[in-house]
């Protein structure tokens, strides 16, 4: 998720890594923070990987800034993984989220219709957080009223979500199955 919100922020602009942090941060920070310790570790994956360059710039104040740029073997990497996501990436929100901010950067309709159809199918699958055996519940079957709030908010981001994609893969023109 880190990896894919460093790339799909660099494809438009290159940007310094404290901007890059901020940006990672709107995006997922509310789920996940990035830490220094964690946001340039990957940064230096990446760099080794030949997927982004650094340059150096004079600092305003103080120390030199290094500024990142995504490679053209970054580019193509970010393709690759918008176009074929593992299935984390579609059954997990935080991660599905991450991916759904860049789909716009895969610039094929139909490769973008068959990551939708993905997270569509996942969608329409019976689930639910609370079980009786096998069988999910529904919130109208559960007496804890915070379960219920769960199950009920669960279902109605569902929905939305459904309409949407369905909606989108229209305007792709795709038909949803």
């Amino acid at each position: 998720m880190l990896e894919l919100a460093i790339l799909g922020f660099l494809y438009d602009v290159p940007l310094h890594g404290y901007v890059l942090r901020r940006h990672i941060a709107a995006l997922t920070g509310h789920v996940r923070p990035v830490a220094e310790s964690t946001l340039y570790p990957a940064i230096k994956r990446l760099e080794k990987a030949g997927l982004l360059a650094r340059t150096t710039e004079p600092g305003a104040v103080a120390a030199p800034r290094h500024v990142l740029t995504l490679t053209e073997e970054g580019r193509q990497e970010l393709h690759r993984r918008l176009a074929e996501p593992g299935q984390r990436e579609i059954t997990d929100e935080n991660h599905w989220f991450t991916l759904l901010a860049f789909l716009r950067h895969l610039d094929d309709p139909a490769a973008q219709a068959t990551v939708l159809r993905r997270r569509l199918a996942f969608l329409e699958e019976p689930a639910s957080f609370f079980y009786d055996g096998d069988r999910p519940l529904r919130a109208e079957e559960l007496d804890d009223p915070f379960r219920r709030g769960v199950l009920t908010v669960a279902r109605a981001t569902s929905r939305a979500e459904l309409a949407w994609l369905r909606d989108t893969l229209a305007s792709l023109g795709d038909v949803a199955r």
